[in-house]
């Protein structure tokens, strides 16, 4: 499978992500949903991991389907909650499997706890520094364009993303709804001499109700004349989606045009909207 970092200096890329399923419904509705956008040619489908262990289980597998369907899978890996041995048991499994790049990200610990064990990774950059030694991978880490919601101060925040980006072949952008947010963030990297590429992850605003309580959760400003088209849209869910369409399609058109080097599309395990906004920005 190739990696990411190389499809990256070949040209933009198209990827998705997609979660672990709770119920056997879920599953089904998953496998169709890869199944469609695996029709795209899309440059690597991601993964992501439990946080605090409410579903890690499932993520070897469903990375094994994504290759089994001719695409680069790419598995989310958090570092709280995992002794080391851990890690490197998890990293052997996936290079077993073929997998060469890797998302490595803090995670949450699980409910009821607030310290990391003695012993335990306390940062992304560390599983980065594992996974390097352990591997030959493509690694990516997450930014947040609008800065991280649990750091003390914008500027500790910039300086904590510039280390772990120069630490990481790529990154992956949180959700958000302004192409600024993109642009001001990659600037002030390349004013701290880093020059790492930078995905930017989109999630089509599907509703209003969950998208608000993410963007509250991830300290993402939600656009108020976003709302005001989605709540106009009632519950017609035809509306909603080419709501979220037509939202995600401009935002996309923007990123691109400020240089972003690919574009990573959040699905919610759903095959639309995402399908449609990868055909609008000439991607598929």
């Amino acid at each position: 499978m190739p990696k990411i970092a190389d499809l990256l200096a070949a040209g933009r890329t198209l990827s998705f992500e997609f979660s672990a399923p709770r119920d056997p419904e879920g599953e089904r509705r998953l496998a169709r949903t890869l199944f469609r956008l695996s029709a795209l040619q899309p440059s690597f489908m991601s993964v992501t991991y439990g946080a605090g262990g409410t579903s890690r289980g499932p993520t070897p597998e469903i990375v094994r389907q994504i290759i089994g369907l001719g695409v680069t899978g790419m598995p989310h890996l958090t570092c709280v909650s995992h002794t080391r041995e851990e890690i490197r048991a998890l990293l052997d499994a996936y290079a077993a499997m073929g997998v060469e790049n890797l998302l490595a990200l803090h995670g949450d610990l699980p409910p009821g706890t607030t310290e990391v064990p003695a012993g335990h990774f306390t940062r992304a950059i560390d599983l980065v520094a594992l996974a390097r030694v352990r591997t030959d991978w493509s690694i990516g880490v997450a930014a947040h364009p609008e800065g991280h919601p649990k750091a003390a101060d914008a500027a500790s925040d910039l300086e904590h993303h510039a280390q772990k980006l120069a630490a990481a072949d790529f990154a992956i952008t949180q959700f958000f709804f302004r192409a600024e947010y993109y642009e001001r963030f990659v600037e002030a990297m390349a004013k701290r001499g880093v020059r790492t590429p930078v995905i930017a992850g989109i999630m089509p605003p599907t509703n209003v109700e969950g998208i608000g309580r993410m963007a509250e959760q991830n300290g993402t400003e939600y656009p108020r004349e976003i709302v005001a088209r989605l709540e106009a849209a009632g519950e017609d869910v035809d509306a909603r989606r080419a709501i979220a369409t037509d939202e995600a399609t401009r935002l996309g058109e923007a990123l691109l045009a400020a240089g972003a080097p690919g574009l990573h599309l959040y699905t919610m395990n759903f095959s639309e909207p995402a399908r449609t906004i990868a055909r609008n920005l000439g991607l598929a």
